[in-house]
């Protein structure tokens, strides 16, 4: 299944700090990129999968944030619909 890109619902910043927040349907997300920063991602509420070299690992609500190294190939994809997923980095790097 390819990964249909999909834009922030809202994007704020507090104290030099971004924060992207999605509102993802199943199959919706981020294809294949990377950045030149390092960046945090975490779920709200719903199921993503984080998938990064051949590794994936899936998050929920429940479990803590994925922070992906600068220039980290990596791909996010919501599991199920009305899934939220936020992406933080610091402010002037994207």
């Amino acid at each position: 299944m390819t990964v249909v890109n999909l834009e922030p619902k809202y994007h704020f910043i507090w104290d030099k700090v971004v924060f992207m927040v999605y509102h993802a349907n199943k199959g919706e997300g981020h294809k294949k990129h990377h950045h030149p920063y390092a960046h945090g991602i975490d779920c709200f509420a719903g199921r993503i999968k984080v998938t990064k070299d051949n590794l994936s690992v899936e998050l929920t609500s429940d479990t803590e944030a994925v922070r992906l190294a600068e220039d980290e190939w990596h791909e996010i994809e919501a599991l199920e619909d009305n899934t939220i997923f936020v992406n933080v980095f610091t402010d002037g790097k994207y």
